[in-house]
């Protein structure tokens, strides 16, 4: 236990039998459950595990492969319903040191969070460490997720070293988060909605020679419009549903305005030169003045919601 919260630990892994055993080995003493969800592996992964002869290791198998996020949530369904309060997500290919699980779990017990994340960002000697194409894509991905999730104050948001408190976890609409590597950013979408605080925690993570299941093409093609569409569905069910908030007019009206000028201007500007006649001074403005309010209505509701992140 954890100053008296029942801890459990989650490892979703996938073909992970060469990092898996030092995974465990390394995991501290007051955590009390652990469950290793052999995602669909080909080769020894819950070979490796049961090798470590840990008598708190609980093995899950996924006949195949649904995911990352698909095997973290049906390892913490089962934690919960085994009693623990406190529930953290560790990858089994040794990126993630379960020594610093301590780390995560203090803003639970006493910061008054519901979910803490780490982050590599906040480490100056394994930021410089990290994979050139690692660095450039959670940069990017940083900045979209702020803007989908509405927590302005995270960084780092594919770290999958979390942890959450039971009963958030609970309330969660599992079967609408993502089942792949979009979970993390997904869970900061949903946990937004519900109001749940979210705390970065500085824990480096070390590179060795596992072989990363992400590929940042990948992920940088496929991302941004689940973001955009999170985007949409938080504003949606956060300030218009449950609790009707001007920042939901700025982003309905700024939105569309915005869209409407720059496409419009796309449009009159590809005339002009097709046609080699400039446009008039009412096309410019009809183009231009959409744009501009569009975009003061939209960094005004992200204003608001840096504001109310802070808070």
């Amino acid at each position: 236990m954890f100053e008296g919260h029942k801890v459990a630990v989650v490892i979703p892994a996938r073909n992970e039998a060469n990092h898996l055993p030092e995974v465990l080995r390394a995991m501290p003493e007051f955590v009390d459950l652990v469950y290793v969800v052999d995602d669909g592996s080909t080769y020894g992964t819950a070979q490796a595990a049961q090798s470590v002869g840990d008598p708190r290791v609980h093995i899950l198998r996924n006949a195949k492969s649904h995911g990352v996020g698909a095997a973290t949530l049906l390892g913490m369904t089962h934690a919960v319903r085994d009693g623990a309060a406190l529930l953290v997500k560790v990858d089994g290919d040794g990126q993630m040191d379960p020594r610093q699980i301590s780390k995560l779990l203090q803003p639970l017990t006493h910061g008054g969070y519901g979910y803490a994340k780490a982050n590599r960002f906040l480490d100056s000697d394994a930021l410089r460490r990290m994979p050139v194409l690692r660095l450039i894509g959670n940069v990017v991905l940083t900045f979209l997720t702020k803007l989908a999730s509405g927590y302005w104050r995270i960084f780092d948001p594919q770290n999958g070293f979390v942890a959450i408190r039971a009963e958030h976890f609970q309330y969660l609409p599992h079967d609408k988060i993502a089942r792949d590597f979009f979970f993390e950013n997904d869970m900061l979408i949903h946990l937004n909605i519900l109001g749940v605080k979210v705390k970065d925690v500085p824990i480096p993570a070390h590179y060795g020679e596992e072989e990363s299941h992400l590929r940042i093409w990948k992920v940088l093609l496929t991302f941004p419009p689940r973001l955009l569409r999170g985007l949409w569905q938080r504003i949606w069910q956060k300030y218009v549903l449950r609790d009707f908030s001007p920042i939901a007019v700025f982003w309905l009206l700024g939105l569309p305005l915005l869209l409407f000028g720059l496409f419009y201007g796309l449009w009159t500007w590809t005339i002009s030169l097709w046609t080699g006649r400039p446009a008039s001074t009412g096309t410019v403005m009809l183009s231009v003045l959409p744009f501009l309010i569009g975009f003061e209505l939209i960094l005004q509701a992200i204003v608001l919601e840096i504001r109310e992140s802070s808070s």
